[in-house]
């Protein structure tokens, strides 16, 4: 890995789980870690429930934009993590692969989507603490 981690957040819509763990990565990490995310197949807009669910916590996402996965995204990366992209995430050697089962909170309400959130959170601490970056108490 370089000097600065890279971690990229791939989901099929790059609208919901992955844009909340990119969320919660640049919250947690700030300039520690350089974030990407994108999805194979992306939707027009993040999902209103993810976004709001982030927003409780004091995390805005409502900026963000779901991107197409390309393999310059996968290049440029130590760490993949998918989110049920299944076989349309390229594989290169020499990266970090990790696949995280989340349930996708497409079409629920933010009710079903905080569970989701907080796994989230807590597997994004986990990372941080395998990549070496210190990230501040969690607060809940």
């Amino acid at each position: 890995m370089s000097e600065k981690p890279s971690v990229l957040f791939v989901c099929v819509h790059n609208a919901g789980r992955s844009q909340m763990a990119a969320g919660w990565l640049t919250h947690l990490a700030g300039d520690a870690v350089e974030v990407r995310s994108a999805g194979s197949l992306p939707a027009d807009q993040v999902n209103p429930a993810a976004v709001e669910a982030m927003a409780e916590v004091g995390i805005d996402i409502s900026a963000q934009q779901p991107k197409v996965l390309t393999t310059e995204a996968v290049e440029a990366s130590d760490v993949v993590i998918t989110m049920g992209c299944g076989d349309a995430c390229p594989i290169f050697p020499g990266k970090r692969y990790l696949d995280w089962a989340l349930e996708d909170p497409a079409g629920q309400g933010v009710d079903a989507v905080r569970p989701i959130r907080d796994d989230i959170e807590f597997r994004i601490r986990g990372l941080l603490a395998e990549l070496g970056v210190p990230a501040p108490a969690a607060t809940r």
